[in-house]
């Protein structure tokens, strides 16, 4: 156990899918070096089949006993392998964009972007970006036998150590986010860091400081005066993600809401456009509850009367999003 938890919260209903986070992450950590293929932030599109490709269904976490489950090592396939664009012969010719020989891609990280499900008017679909949990009950240190994986005392920040890892690829399959990595340049594995260089200098995560919706807040658990506890704690409006898989995830998340359904006559009807079980699904039992203040909450900041959490969740001020002391 580490003494203090850092954490990151993400609202939803502020996430646009810009991939600026991901961009951010990419050029500084993951564009080079037999990492091309990795992204240790990325945006999916829900529902629809994640990235690596099903790694909802993979396996890997805790069962309820506590016994550590492996899982699936995903294929280069499930991930996608990285291409580049001839964008002079598209775009002036109308001839094959890929880059790639005799090789045309059939799925990639975003190639289901922004399919959703429903029937119109009822469709929907909601942006949901993902890093490592930093989880306090960390499945791939469980399933490391060189002892690589650690969490750091101070801020529980889980890290591989580079010098002990040999590759064996147990955390890959005992992750159940698949949020680490195999670095085939190097044979061994990697993951996100949560820009701990930064940290360590008071600045947040890259994907943090870029993200132009202001979604994403970062904080200790145990400092009550800080966003985290405001949100995960008092106000229990951010869940995380996929919490029947054991591992006790820091990352959590504020659920999407969305206008009622239309019946067919195009009147409101009494129904959720996402289902409940599917938020359910993602983020537990306590999403009704979530959502439900939420909505009141709301209600009291367009009657005009305070509501720290509505405060807490437009994030008026940048700076006061990140309280890392």
């Amino acid at each position: 156990m580490s003494n203090r938890q850092l954490c990151m919260v993400m609202d939803l209903n502020k996430c646009i899918g810009c991939h600026t986070c991901t961009s951010a992450c990419k050029t500084q950590w993951t564009n080079r070096n037999g990492r091309e293929y990795m992204y240790w932030n990325n945006v999916e599109t829900k529902p629809g089949d994640g990235y690596p490709r099903y790694y909802e269904a993979s396996g890997g976490g805790f069962d309820e006993n506590g016994q550590l489950k492996m899982g699936k090592l995903p294929s280069a396939e499930d991930y996608g392998e990285p291409w580049e664009y001839n964008y002079e012969e598209a775009l002036m010719t109308g001839t094959d964009p890929w880059l790639r020989p005799n090789v045309k891609p059939t799925w990639g990280p975003n190639w289901d972007e922004d399919e959703g499900e429903g029937l119109y008017p009822n469709s929907y679909h909601f942006y949901l970006p993902r890093i490592c949990n930093h989880c306090t009950n960390p499945a791939c240190l469980a399933a490391c036998s060189r002892n690589a994986i650690y969490k750091r005392q101070e801020d529980g920040i889980v890290l591989i150590d580079q010098e002990r890892c040999r590759g064996y690829r147990y955390c890959v399959t005992a992750c159940p986010y698949k949020k680490v990595y195999f670095n085939e340049q190097v044979s061994k594995s990697e993951k996100c860091i949560f820009c701990y260089p930064r940290i360590e200098k008071g600045l947040p995560t890259a994907c943090a400081q870029q993200c132009v919706g202001r979604i994403r807040w970062i904080g200790y658990r145990d400092d009550e005066d800080g966003p985290i506890h405001t949100l995960v704690d008092k106000y229990r409006v951010a869940l995380p993600l996929h919490a029947e898989w054991g591992t006790q995830p820091n990352v959590f998340y504020v659920p999407p809401t969305a206008p009622d359904a239309y019946d067919a006559d195009g009147t409101p009807a009494d129904d959720d456009r996402i289902p409940l079980s599917y938020l359910e699904s993602l983020f537990g039992k306590g999403v009704r509850a979530a959502l439900d203040t939420l909505e009141s909450e709301r209600a009291k900041k367009r009657a005009g009367k305070e509501s720290e959490l509505m405060d807490t969740l437009i994030a008026y001020k940048h700076s006061d999003m990140f309280k890392l002391g």
